[in-house]
């Protein structure tokens, strides 16, 4: 939780960032910081001498957990001299409170282009931790644009690389076992016929003609004859949930969600939490969600883990995240919600003023 341009959609991309860099094709950690625009890009914008980036992330199997089973340093910087390469600065892998690899070595100081690669990248020597490789290099983002997906075959161009905001929706469906597509969408059909008046039935169908795959959806109060509606035809916010739905049912490692709310009617969206909830108890293996939002009726759940929450609070010298403080939970506990407690410190100071402006 945070106002606009508090640092939400930079703090998603650290994780897509270490996705880019563990990526097994085309991936790597020059490649990653390439696709940003580079250090001056990359780094925040008050930061001060040395260019250095540094990012740090623990991971263990449970929050309550006292020591992390791993933690991940990387730190980097310009190298100022020649070729004007990023170097490593330093890489630290941590195994329950004891480090197990550390850079740079003897090694690379000798050869210094060693330093141009990260350990997670190298197939070859990140064995003993691939766990950590594994967990960055299948996180998602989804961010579903239910334009790109309607119009797809008109707007056409370049597809994203991992598809972000939908656009290879429909080829990502088609590229799924038949068996385990129709099982996902068997249960997102159920779902879509609570949140969705008059919704009775979905399928996946590819055209006869050109071969592209489609969803198709039909309609209780559609005329009898009036058929299957293809997804072009559908709302927004249908796609939207659907998007969601796929997503949640697809893997088992980190979602990043931003703004699920977006073109929803507002008694579904005060249902998400418990949807996440329903979807995850019914997973073999649940994935952790960080999910960013603005939005009151979502946040006005009580089901809400109050621990959970993090909130981004802009300043002077950059943005700081913090959990819930000592008066918040309290008052959480006594039975307000996050929205009533803390959404309004999200609230930009001279928002009133907004309604005077000419």
């Amino acid at each position: 939780m945070g106002p606009n341009a508090s640092g939400k959609s930079n703090l998603f991309d650290v994780f897509r960032f270490l996705r880019d860099v563990c990526k097994p094709q085309g991936g790597g950690l020059q490649k990653a910081i390439a696709d940003r625009g580079g250090i001056p890009k990359l780094r925040c914008l008050h930061a001060r001498r040395p260019p250095e980036v540094r990012i740090e992330v623990h991971l263990s199997d449970n929050s309550d957990d006292l020591e992390p089973k791993w933690k991940y340093i990387l730190s980097f910087m310009p190298e100022g001299k020649g070729a004007q390469r990023t170097l490593i600065k330093s890489e630290e892998i941590w195994l329950r409170g004891n480090i197990i690899k550390q850079r740079p070595t003897q090694d690379d100081e000798k050869d210094t282009i060693r330093l141009t690669q990260t350990l997670l990248e190298q197939i070859q020597v990140n064995a003993e931790f691939r766990e950590i490789f594994e967990f960055f290099s299948e996180t998602t983002y989804l961010h579903l644009v239910p334009q790109l997906l309607k119009y797809g075959d008109i707007i056409g161009g370049r597809l994203l690389e991992d598809d972000p905001f939908g656009q290879g929706f429909l080829e990502r469906l088609a590229k799924t076992p038949t068996r385990v597509r129709d099982s996902r969408l068997r249960k997102i059909e159920m779902a879509l016929t609570l949140a969705v008046p008059q919704f009775k039935q979905l399928r996946f169908v590819k055209d006869d003609i050109t071969g592209r795959p489609h969803l198709e959806a039909l309609y209780t109060h559609h005329r009898p004859n009036a058929g299957w509606q293809r997804e072009e035809h559908f709302s927004d916010g249908t796609l939207r949930l659907l998007g969601l739905f796929w997503s949640l049912l697809d893997g088992n490692s980190l979602l990043l969600l931003e703004e699920p709310e977006l073109s929803l009617n507002d008694a579904i969206v005060k249902e998400i939490p418990v949807i996440l909830q329903k979807i995850q108890k019914d997973k073999k293996r649940r994935r952790q969600l960080i999910i960013s939002t603005h939005s009151e009726v979502l946040l006005s759940n009580l089901g809400i883990d109050a621990r959970g929450i993090l909130v981004l609070e802009p300043g002077v010298e950059g943005t700081k995240v913090r959990q819930i403080n000592t008066e918040e939970k309290n008052a959480i506990e006594c039975g307000l919600s996050i929205a009533e407690v803390v959404l309004p410190k999200t609230r930009p100071e001279k928002a009133e003023q907004l309604g005077l402006w000419e």
